[in-house]
């Protein structure tokens, strides 16, 4: 597989649409002990833990991987944490674990099945609200790990407890936890110059430690011709970087809960009860609900022998007895100079991760992220070649709400209203268009694929799980993945989780986003037993493509499939559509302009060779 303008391409110059899963939602937590969000037990033992088993056991990977490949997905976003592979201390790396990963990429190719590497994390780590790095990293700057709740500087759900609120994690980014982590790890040198880690400065000491350590696995895995490629890493925040006044209170819409300034997240920190402002999650916009006070007790975040790391650096002091703000722009201008985080901090990482990975893994794609509020690095000439656009993609109104309303969405970017199905399959098509078309406009006309996008399957209050009725959903995803046949791109659904079960979801904050379940199946051995919104899923789609895609459509109230495409002469193997045995259980027939066709029902494949008398061949596929 390599890259070719826009497109994906195979060794025959076909041009590929790749579609497939996240695998899986629970490989953010440790397996041994279970790490589950919602159990406190042991959470704050983090060194002594094993991902061993994530996403699933070895001795269940023939079950999983076949039903994979009998959805048509051939394509997978294989999540790895920093914390899986270096847990233990610095320079420590799960050997046992580094072995597991190579054998289940491994019996995925043996499947079909290709895979590019995910170094998740969402909000720094377990111990800031999310998931992905060690918990070693927050304890060498000199956090107690056992305080961040309680001094605000984060929500955590084996702290907090249940019920989590919805949605309330990504609001952690702007706090102080993983914000600090954050600016220290992408902007360390600008902005935190004296402080050093075992006498190295802290944006080496962080970022040298996770590229190294995904440069393990990079050098486990360099043999497998199924790993096509590395995520530079999942979400990135900025932290503190940008904030023009530290005065300033959470950016974004997604202001819920106790909702400090910046300026008061860091005195929270230092041991100085706050006074905050809190919120509730509303659309179409946020709204104010009273106030709440933080750290009451008034302990500090830092150890002691420890100060707050942006008083070390001179952000502010509290000298005389009396904390005061010193520069509230500290994090907006560099000498005098305006700094962007994308351009400054984010391209520069991403290009430093993809050179020291294909050192141990040569010609390995980078499939580059920019950050969760749609900002990413431009892309030239002058960069790393074999790049890939993988933004993520979610219609906000239901995965925010859990509900799925087939009269309404917004446009969470331009806060557009779009009312009946009609127009919300055509937003849908324009968002993902846009993702698209950033790609061609600011990073060189890479290919895009949508890394993340999906429902929660839990649906006003589980009601799916109580009746077994879950067209809701059917209609949710065929309205995104018509969108994604509508611009042609490639997708990896979030996510298929090997145990996700109704009543904890995914195993993480209470998400629950699984195309698959224990607890959905009702055919023992089925291939489609246990899976969740199947019928907009499974569907046909251009699999490989003797030239370049122009249209591409699935009807599923019909089950008709259209294809139409500009053959290219110097292509001799045929296009390949994965037509799947769940929507034509008793065949179908085919319509092409020219040209033969051969279909292989065990195979699910549908290979058309055109002629060259035409120059746009179609294809339509009608079940019987």
């Amino acid at each position: 597989m390599h890259t070719d303008g826009p497109w994906f391409k195979d060794e025959h110059g076909r041009t590929l649409i790749l579609r497939g899963a996240n695998l899986g939602g629970s490989s953010k937590v440790p397996c041994r002990p279970d790490g589950a969000t919602y159990i406190r037990e042991g959470f704050f033992d983090h060194r002594d833990v094993s991902f061993v088993g994530r996403p699933f056991p070895l001795d269940e990977a023939d079950e999983h991987f076949a039903r994979l490949r009998a959805w048509g997905m051939t394509f997978l976003r294989f999540l790895i944490t920093w914390e899986a592979i270096e847990h233990a201390g610095p320079g420590q790396y799960d050997e046992a674990y580094l072995d597991y990963v190579y054998r289940v990429v491994r019996k995925a190719g043996e499947y079909g099945i290709d895979v590019f590497i995910d170094p998740h994390q969402d909000v720094w780590s377990r111990f800031t609200g999310g998931d992905g790095a060690p918990g070693w990293t927050l304890e060498a700057i000199g956090m107690d790990l056992t305080r961040m709740s309680e001094t605000g500087a984060a929500i955590v759900h084996p702290i907090h407890g249940d019920p989590f609120p919805r949605m309330i994690w990504p609001t952690n980014y702007d706090k102080l936890g993983a914000a600090t982590l954050f600016t220290l790890f992408f902007a360390g040198n600008d902005f935190a110059p004296k402080t050093l880690i075992d006498g190295v400065p802290v944006q080496e000491y962080l970022q040298g430690h996770y590229i190294a350590a995904v440069k393990q696995l990079a050098l486990r895995l360099r043999k497998l011709p199924n790993v096509v490629g590395y995520d530079s890493l999942n979400e990135p925040g900025s932290g503190f970087v940008g904030v023009a006044d530290l005065n300033s209170a959470h950016r974004g819409f997604l202001r819920a809960g106790a909702s400090p300034t910046f300026w008061q997240a860091i005195l929270a920190g230092a041991g100085y009860p706050q006074e905050v402002d809190f919120w509730e999650l509303r659309l179409p916009r946020p709204r104010r609900t009273g106030s709440i006070t933080l750290n009451p007790n008034g302990v500090s975040l830092w150890r002691a022998g420890c100060e707050c790391i942006w008083k070390t650096n001179g952000v502010w002091s509290d000298e005389g007895g009396q904390p005061r703000l010193l520069k509230p722009d500290y994090f907006a201008q560099v000498a005098g100079r305006k700094i962007d985080f994308v351009r400054d901090y984010l391209k520069p990482f991403a290009r430093r991760f993809i050179m020291e990975i294909r050192s141990a893994h040569p010609e390995t794609l980078l499939f580059v992220e920019g950050v969760p509020d749609g900002r990413h690095p431009d892309w030239g000439a002058d960069d790393p070649a074999g790049a890939v656009n993988a933004a993520h993609w979610y219609d906000a109104l239901t995965l925010f709400t859990k509900h799925f309303s087939p009269w309404l969405t917004i446009d969470i970017h331009t806060r557009r209203p779009s009312f009946g199905m009609r127009a919300i399959r055509r937003s849908f098509a324009r968002q993902l268009g846009r993702v698209r078309q950033a790609a061609a406009d600011h990073m060189g006309n890479i290919p895009t694929v949508i890394g993340e996008f999906g429902i929660p399957f839990d649906l006003d209050d589980k009601r799916a799980y109580r009746t077994g009725d879950f067209s809701e959903h059917v209609r949710a995803l065929d309205a995104t993945y018509a969108a994604m046949d509508a611009s042609l791109l490639s997708c990896t659904i979030w996510n298929y989780t090997a145990d996700n079960t109704n009543a904890r979801g995914d195993m993480w904050n209470d998400e629950d986003l699984s195309i698959f379940s224990r607890d959905q199946q009702t055919e023992e051995g089925g291939i489609h037993s246990g899976g969740r919104g199947l019928p907009a899923i499974v569907r046909p789609y251009a699999r490989k493509i003797a030239g370049e895609p122009l249209r591409m459509r699935f009807d599923l109230q019909r089950r008709i499939f259209e294809l139409a495409f500009r053959h290219d002469p110097s292509v001799t193997a045929p296009t390949e559509i994965f037509v799947p045995e769940f929507h034509y259980p008793n065949g179908y027939s085919v319509e092409v302009s020219d040209g033969t066709f051969e279909i292989n029902r065990e195979e699910q494949t549908l290979h058309f060779r055109h002629t060259t008398r035409l120059n746009e061949h179609t294809l339509t596929v009608k079940p019987r």
